[in-house]
């Protein structure tokens, strides 16, 4: 077993390593993106630092080697609610991926698969598509209230159709495939076809699916918490220290320019990322190499 698995890891996944990060631009990515999750896990864990201490005296307080990126109105450390903030940011924008790829690919597989359900289910994803994202995410933040769990609810439905038409799109060319015909012709089920054919060869456009909605799903959490109606503003999510700031962005630039950059690099590492893991997986792509 361990020979094994030693041999698929030299002959497979190292070359795929390789072809992956042979640019720089994504390798770059992929550490950024890796430091992120580190710092927001392991940190937590050896500093029992609160996020939310309040220290009026030390209020607005620029940068300096007592607080690396200042302090905010309410005199809490910039850096030290960045570092929490990350957890939820990247918890966030994980589950929203992890939820719209999974309604997603149940839908888009249900559309491309079964023809008579290909026409509701395609008119009600045209339907939420017609919205755009954040006036959705808007109306449905206003309808479920606003908490974490709630944001995350509302972007899995406002990201949801463009995974199911992703998924649609491959599956309606899968299905027509011979392979699917041999397995109908010895009497395979639908539910094995599905499982067992037509879900692996999906995994490529759902991979660069994942990457996308995470980094859209951060993006959007930050943009509805500038607008009031995202996650409360005592947890401390990027878009919560934005929005929580504006009124002292005049004096204190640095309450909204780090949490910003943090949102910017960690979604740009996540689009970079999915844009190698595309190349990747790109079968012309492939043969031109």
């Amino acid at each position: 077993m361990w020979q094994r698995l030693i041999r698929n890891l030299r002959d497979y996944w190292l070359p795929l390593a390789r072809r992956l990060f042979a640019r720089k631009v994504v390798l770059a990515s992929a550490i950024v993106l890796a430091l992120v999750v580190v710092v927001a896990t392991v940190f937590p864990w050896v500093s029992d630092a609160d996020p939310n201490a309040i220290s009026i005296s030390e209020r607005l307080n620029a940068p300096s080697a007592a607080h690396w990126a200042g302090t905010d109105e309410l005199g809490r450390d910039v850096m030290l609610r960045i570092v929490h903030g990350a957890r939820y940011s990247l918890l966030i924008g994980g589950l929203t991926a992890a939820g719209a790829v999974l309604l997603g690919t149940l839908l888009g597989m249900f559309a491309g698969f079964f023809r008579r359900l290909d026409a509701p289910l395609m008119r009600v994803v045209d339907a939420m598509m017609s919205f755009p994202d954040i006036l959705l995410g808007i109306a449905l933040v206003s309808i479920l209230g606003a908490s974490l769990w709630n944001v995350m609810l509302a972007l899995v439905i406002v990201y949801t159709p463009r995974v199911a038409r992703v998924v649609r799109a491959s599956t309606l060319v899968l299905r027509e495939l011979l392979f699917v015909d041999a397995a109908r012709a010895l009497g395979v089920r639908t539910p094995r076809i599905l499982l067992k054919h037509i879900l692996p060869n999906l995994v490529s456009p759902i991979l660069v699916q994942v990457t996308f909605i995470f980094a859209y799903a951060i993006l959007a959490e930050a943009g509805l918490s500038f607008l009031g109606v995202g996650v409360p503003p005592d947890i401390p999510t990027w878009g919560t220290m934005i929005a929580g700031s504006l009124e002292s962005a005049d004096r204190a630039f640095w309450t909204i320019l780090y949490p910003g950059l943090a949102i910017v690099f960690t979604a740009l590492s996540l689009q970079m990322l999915g844009d190698g893991v595309r190349d990747l997986l790109d079968p012309k792509l492939k043969k031109a190499a």
